[in-house]
């Protein structure tokens, strides 16, 4: 029978993004300590797949990959999984995680189930973590709003919200107009 002290020095934020990695059979993610399934349908992969096709030459160029993989936010009970994030590949090369701040651009697709969270919650986390860029598109409301400028109350730019059909800048290092025409 285990007792209080087997657990002493255990620390419970280490455990808990532990177990999440661990879970057979499907990726999950921690927000704001609350583990959620990751399953996006196809018509969220689809928007997404606009985007990450625009992107991905210009991140080649800039020594980039382009992926969904484990973002960690050490000091909370946050473990993200972003639809898409753009790092160096000499950082995503052998990395379980990285850090928001280590992204050049994080891009969340919203679903009926997640909306509140990528627009509200992450944008939050996202900037409190210094991601440089984060990119909403809110499939609901049809629109596309690209924040930048991180600072310790929230993003101090916003450039939207702008409904689907509008062309999108991405600032340096991208330097590229996102046409949004097919997320509609």
């Amino acid at each position: 029978m285990s007792t209080a002290a087997d657990y002493d020095g255990v620390d419970p934020e280490r455990a808990l993004k532990y177990a999440v990695q661990h879970i057979k059979g499907d990726r999950a993610q921690i927000i704001e300590g609350i583990i959620e399934p990751v399953s996006p349908t196809w018509d969220h992969e689809a928007a997404a797949e606009t985007i990450r096709d625009q992107i991905r030459p210009r991140a080649r160029e800039l020594g980039c990959v382009t992926g969904s993989g484990n973002l960690d936010l050490p000091g909370s009970s946050n473990w993200y999984i972003p639809d898409i994030a753009v790092v160096s590949a000499a950082q995503a090369k052998g990395a379980t995680a990285l850090l928001p701040q280590d992204t050049l651009l994080i891009v969340e697709v919203t679903s009926e189930s997640n909306r509140d969270t990528d627009r509200i919650v992450k944008r939050k986390r996202y900037a409190e973590y210094h991601a440089p860029l984060y990119l909403v598109v809110d499939r609901q409301e049809q629109s596309i709003t690209l924040y930048s400028e991180p600072g310790p109350l929230g993003y101090t730019r916003v450039d939207g919200p702008h409904p689907f059909g509008t062309r999108v800048r991405l600032p340096e290092p991208f330097d590229l107009d996102l046409d949004t025409d097919d997320l509609a």
